[in-house]
């Protein structure tokens, strides 16, 4: 039995997808079942859970063999950093006793040591507390999501323009969630002794104005970049809803990312979807709705 945490989301339901295709037993973690509603008529398990519940959660994990584990994005509008360091330690102290025979985790490209940088400091905690417990682990760390680019496509076709923190010539690795799911369970399905880093990324990087190129190809008309000055990041995630620690956190991020660099490795693992595919899939979904 394979077990998928973060089974509901975009790269979750991308590898429960891709293990049922191939015909393996699977189990989706969820805290509502309707969200996974979908893939249980596509054949998995459903297991009901609070993240928080150590208890219940090693009980389900005592149920497979292989884990997929997504550490869940918190609310915005709380001290996300706080509150994904708090599920983290949560799934860690599941993890002990639970004869689980390997795990493949879900980081991120630029993930470091640090407080106040969101995900690359909160999925670092994640690797490096996987790396005390006895159980083989693979670690992705993916590029940026394509997905990120998803509420763009409203913005695009009302406004004629994509909002960007970036500047619009700025360079950035990126790759679909369903490339990120069929690698992640390739991964799961392979020996255990596979482990180590997996860096993902898609067929080549882009840029904003790339991507506003491809929302102006799959809406037929001219789409603008839009680029947040940084002196304005806080009042515009703060605007949207975010809270101060969380705004504060995602500044951070932001600034670690676009004043770092990604250099061309050697041994990334490359997914098949470019986002020309990616941005005209999402617009034809969206027109079918």
């Amino acid at each position: 039995m394979y077990i998928v945490l973060g089974g509901t989301g975009h790269i979750g339901s991308a590898v429960a997808e891709t293990l049922l295709e191939s015909k393996k037993s699977v189990t989706v973690v969820a805290r509502d079942p309707a969200k996974a509603d979908g893939l249980r008529r596509k054949g998995a398990k459903i297991a009901v859970a609070d993240i928080h519940d150590v208890d219940g959660l090693r009980n389900i994990f005592r149920n497979g063999k292989r884990l997929f584990l997504l550490n869940p994005p918190a609310d915005p509008a709380t001290n996300t950093d706080f509150e994904e360091r708090r599920t983290i330690s949560a799934i860690l102290a599941a993890l002990d006793d639970s004869g689980l025979e390997k795990i493949v985790a879900e980081s991120t490209y630029g993930a470091q040591a640090g407080e106040h940088i969101g995900d690359l400091g909160t999925l670092f905690d994640l690797e490096q507390g996987l790396k005390t417990k006895q159980i083989p682990v693979s670690i992705i760390r993916a590029a940026y999501y394509m997905s990120n680019w998803d509420a763009s496509l409203q913005t695009a076709r009302e406004q004629g323009v994509i909002h960007t923190l970036f500047p619009s010539d700025f360079e950035l690795p990126m790759v679909a969630p369903q490339d990120i799911g069929r690698i992640a369970a390739g991964l799961l399905i392979q020996t255990a002794e596979r482990t180590g880093p997996h860096y993902v990324e898609g067929p080549k990087r882009y840029t904003p104005a790339d991507v506003a190129a491809t929302f102006a190809n799959a809406l037929a008309k001219p789409i603008n970049v839009v680029t947040t000055p940084r002196d304005q990041w806080t009042k515009s995630f703060e605007t949207i809803g975010f809270s101060k620690t969380a705004a504060k956190s995602y500044v951070g991020m932001t600034a670690l990312t676009m004043d770092g660099s990604f250099p061309v490795l050697d041994e990334v693992e490359r997914g098949s979807i470019s986002l020309q595919d990616y941005v005209f899939e999402l617009a034809a979904e969206e027109r079918s709705r």
